[in-house]
């Protein structure tokens, strides 16, 4: 009579029950056998886990036994994984390591439920900041790599001028002054004719 345990019955959970081989063969065992029960645990992170078998071949067990998971052999649409306690039928075989199952589906042959767990760090949410615009036609909406139109001139990037760049621009000089509160620079013109020069200073003698 031998006994088989799986290497990974000490991992999370552990295995109360071991499985022992009726009659004389070898620890590996190509033929296989149908069972029914219930997921016992499973990590999503490191997809595998342990089937909880209460009936083996259409016989109900008195005690249940662990059959070893892998996600790659679940049934199912989508990110395989197990809900603890989701009713489930499998094949399974015997190795050196112990119990393994070699299809698992839902009862009946349906798609398994699986977890709604997720590893973390999976999922990669693409951000953009507010600042962000396309560097060839000034759209807000996409980069220049995604632009559609041809290559634009070069222009400020503060106030659209194809006469200067963002480094020299005057209005956004003008607005970053202290006392300006944000008004653009009056032209030269503009600025004589609202400040005329005072008179000459005339002596009182």
């Amino acid at each position: 009579m031998r006994t088989f345990i799986h290497s990974n019955c000490n991992s999370i959970g552990g295995c109360t029950k071991t499985e022992e081989d009726e009659g004389p063969g070898t620890e590996e065992d190509s033929q296989s056998y149908h069972g029914v029960g219930i997921c016992k645990w499973f990590n999503v992170r490191m997809g595998f886990g342990f089937l909880s078998m209460t009936n083996r071949e259409g016989a109900t067990l008195e005690d249940p036994v662990d059959v070893f998971v892998h996600q790659s052999k679940l049934h199912m649409e989508g990110f395989r994984s197990l809900k603890e306690g989701e009713a489930v039928e499998f094949t399974f075989k015997k190795s050196s390591k112990g119990l393994e199952s070699v299809e698992v589906t839902g009862p009946e042959g349906a798609a398994c439920v699986g977890s709604e767990r997720r590893p973390k760090g999976k999922t990669i949410h693409k951000r953009r900041s507010k600042g962000d615009r396309c560097y060839n036609c000034g759209g807000l909406d996409h980069h220049a790599k995604e632009c559609k139109l041809p290559p634009q001139p070069k222009k400020c990037h503060f106030c659209q001028s194809i006469a200067h760049m963002v480094a020299n621009c005057p209005v956004k000089a003008q607005q970053s002054s202290p006392g300006s509160q944000g008004k653009p620079s009056p032209q030269k013109g503009e600025e004589e004719e609202q400040n005329p020069s005072p008179p000459p200073y005339e002596s009182a003698e």
